[in-house]
């Protein structure tokens, strides 16, 4: 049984993760699923490292009507039973067509909850006999962009809890970043774009500053913006409590040993970062957008707050600096929901349900 997969992202964020651990999963339960993916890539080294059959294409996005014709080459020589697409670069668009142009039925993984316009999305969506929506938040958009519901599944993305069992290095965090004991450490995990919200987190640091002189906020990720973010904290007069530390490989070493993750999207598709901080047993400040609203649990794992609101924000930030007790409750929450909700385990079988619909095998 042949399950072709098509990531065609430049970087390992967390939804290429995603695919990594499905893919890894698939094997386990015997289910050959090379990966179709851009030529030096990120993923395509992971999965190599991983002994995950990689075929790498080169594909420049959307518009690359030669990745199509590739692709199709690559399914006609490959035969699968089904085609999975992952990414919207490229692949949603153009690989839903070369799978449907070769006879073969496709799924198409939605990891983002922006809207669409209904004539794109009939576009997108068309070649797919099944949408998989990584939240439900996802979902209700696709049904808003007239979507059929009955195409859509919803399998939330997966943490790997049992990798944030050791005791973080908080020596390294120190180290790294020029830390004391003392300090209030806070980490954001995202990219450098505008809908993660980071402005809005810079200036409930520097509101915060005043009252907690120790505080430091450590900004995991890379973007376009992050010009527009440096000079934004040097106007804020915060160099010293904010540090840029751009895309790193061993990041999950270092989650756990943070006070708080804070989370400011204006939209999110489910929150991976935010469900790993759970993971490891830190508590979160997000935002009340998209999925954020499932990966935190309001109250039990963590704060919820109004997206786009740098004084809410700053508020809950305060509130949880300011009770141990309270962060230890969550921590500890946070965990046991992770297990409980959000193992690998859990996901590759609910992809597997799906295969099994669409294809009648047994597998």
């Amino acid at each position: 049984m042949k399950i072709l997969h098509i990531e065609t992202g430049q970087h390992l964020y967390g939804g290429a993760q995603q695919v990594l651990w499905l893919l890894a999963g698939l094997q386990r339960a015997g289910i050959e699923s090379p990966l179709v993916c851009t030529s030096g890539s990120a993923i395509e080294v992971a999965a190599a490292q991983n002994g995950i059959p990689v075929i790498p294409l080169t594909c420049r996005g959307d518009l690359d009507l030669l990745f199509a014709r590739r692709l199709g080459k690559v399914l006609r020589r490959e035969r699968p039973a089904l085609v999975h697409c992952h990414s919207r670069r490229g692949a949603d668009v153009l690989g839903g067509r070369a799978a449907r142009a070769a006879g073969i039925p496709a799924v198409v993984s939605r990891r983002v909850d922006n809207a669409e316009a209904r004539w794109l999305a009939r576009l997108r969506y068309r070649p797919y006999s099944r949408i998989i929506a990584i939240s439900e938040a996802i979902a209700g958009v696709l049904a808003d962009c007239g979507v059929d519901r009955r195409r859509v599944t919803v399998i939330r993305s997966a943490v790997d809890a049992a990798a944030f069992q050791a005791a973080p290095d908080i020596a390294g965090l120190r180290a790294s970043f020029g830390l004391r004991e003392d300090h209030q450490v806070l980490v954001c995990v995202a990219q450098f774009i505008a809908r993660k919200g980071h402005r809005f987190l810079l200036q409930a640091v520097a509101d915060l500053v005043p009252r907690y002189p120790g505080l430091r906020l450590i900004l995991f990720g890379r973007g376009p913006l992050e010009p527009d973010l440096l000079a934004q904290r040097d106007r804020l007069g915060v160099e010293e409590q904010v540090h840029f530390a751009g895309f790193r490989a061993d990041l999950d070493r270092y989650l756990g040993a943070a006070d708080l993750v804070v989370q400011p999207s204006l939209a999110e598709g489910l929150g991976v970062s935010v469900l790993k901080a759970a993971a490891a047993g830190v508590p979160v400040v997000a935002s009340n957008a998209g999925g954020l609203r499932e990966a935190v649990a309001d109250g039990e794992t963590g704060v919820l707050v109004p997206p786009g609101d740098a004084p809410a924000l700053a508020a809950a930030i305060a509130t949880l600096l300011d009770d141990a007790p309270r962060r230890r409750q969550f921590a500890e929450a946070g965990r046991r929901r992770m297990q409980a909700e959000f193992s690998i385990d859990a996901m590759v079988e609910a992809h597997l349900a799906v295969y099994r619909d669409l294809t009648g095998l047994t597998l």
